[in-house]
């Protein structure tokens, strides 16, 4: 009888993780629509300026979509910031992968995905992208085996 397939490794969260994850996980969009919101709050300022109401308020509006714009534009450099700034960042992270599922241990983080829970399993250029209940979650191929890459790969 084979025993039951189990691995398990330890990487650290550290800017290199998080830029390889957002890398791999975010798909950009080039057009302006994710822009659109930052226009609505500038239009609805530039509007208030010409009204009766105060001053204040139409500099906040505007002072929004700008900072909106900005969100947009340094998307990466943004999420990449608040991670590392997370109590999470530059700890290490034991990964395992066996017959239940795959679950990460941290100082922070006890995280679990079963096998079962999981919908699809998309395969990218680093690593995994797996879709399950809770969200999506990215696994990094840079830590994982030859056999550990063929036995999530048989999971498809």
């Amino acid at each position: 009888m084979p025993s039951p397939y189990s691995y398990s490794t330890t990487y650290i969260l550290d800017k290199a993780h998080f830029a390889e994850c957002y890398d791999q996980s975010v798909t950009p969009d080039t057009t302006l629509k994710p822009y659109y919101k930052a226009i609505g709050f500038n239009m609805v300022g530039i509007a208030l300026i010409f009204t009766d109401i105060t001053l204040y308020l139409a500099y906040f509006f505007i002072g929004l979509g700008i900072i909106d714009a900005l969100n947009v534009k340094y998307h990466k450099a943004w999420w990449l910031l608040r991670q590392m700034m997370s109590k999470a960042a530059n700890n290490e992270v034991t990964l395992t992968i066996d017959e239940q599922g795959i679950r990460t241990q941290s100082l922070y983080v006890n995280s679990q995905i079963l096998w079962t829970d999981m919908y699809r399993i998309t395969a990218t250029a680093k690593g995994f992208l797996i879709i399950h209940k809770a969200g999506t979650s990215y696994v990094s191929a840079a830590c994982l085996d030859s056999a550990t890459l063929a036995y999530i790969k048989a999971k498809q």
